[in-house]
């Protein structure tokens, strides 16, 4: 299969303290000047972390079976629910993601959490999922572009856990990374770890969509694609 890698440094990513800012509630003028300086500082801090990386593969002309709603991609199958399945079932090919902020975000979060800073802890929590949503439109854009020279349309992105998708299957979805460029790990319980990660699969082909809203046939909390780029 097709593979690409990415690395990514935090001020490549077009985050900013007025972003952050919006996402925690406040208008820019509106936030006191401690906490923008305290974001501020954490995003420069950002800059110096480990790079943010992500990958993904190409499978070619993946097998759908309408019966049980399954697909299927070098025998590992898939059993999306049927929510994901009608959205990805005209796919010509499938792209599969993986996608982290890297380990140090979360470390300088759950450390100041500890040492009672929970506002900071906070912010850098938020400036991770952050990390991980830019990095996952910049995959989006790069890919949606390639399908467009192609003259093909792309799918939302879609990840076990979301959608009615049952998390378990990301163990499936690992087994299509041996190599694991992003070196994320996984755990008994289908969770990510650094935790600032994503992974997923977007379509594409002749007769794909990609749907406005489509946080409105999910109403999971927290989600990675919660963004205005994935709800056209």
């Amino acid at each position: 299969m097709k593979k690409k890698t990415f690395i990514f440094n935090v001020n490549e990513l077009g985050l900013s303290a007025s972003k952050i800012l919006r996402v925690m509630g406040y208008r820019e003028v509106e936030a006191p000047e401690s906490l923008s300086d305290l974001v501020s500082e954490i995003l420069k801090e950002a800059a110096s972390f480990i790079p943010a990386r992500a990958e993904y593969i190409i499978a070619e002309n993946p097998e759908f079976n309408d019966m049980d709603g399954s697909f299927y991609i070098h025998d590992i199958v898939f059993r999306p629910g049927t929510i994901v399945y009608e959205k990805l079932r005209g796919s010509r090919i499938l792209s599969i993601f993986l996608a982290t902020a890297g380990e140090d975000i979360g470390f300088r979060s759950r450390k100041a959490m500890d040492e009672g800073e929970l506002l900071a802890g906070y912010v850098y929590d938020v400036v991770g999922s952050e990390i991980v949503g830019a990095i996952c439109e910049a995959l989006f854009c790069y890919f949606e572009q390639e399908m467009a020279s192609r003259g093909w349309k792309t799918t939302n992105m879609y990840s076990p856990g979301s959608c009615e998708w049952n998390v378990a299957d990301q163990h499936n979805l690992f087994r299509l990374f041996p190599d694991n460029f992003c070196n994320i790990r996984l755990t008994r319980s289908a969770l990510m770890d650094p935790v600032k990660s994503a992974s997923g699969f977007i379509g594409a082909g002749e007769k794909v969509e990609r749907i406005d809203h489509k946080c409105s046939l999910c109403n999971r909390d927290g989600c990675t694609f919660r963004r205005s780029m994935f709800q056209g």
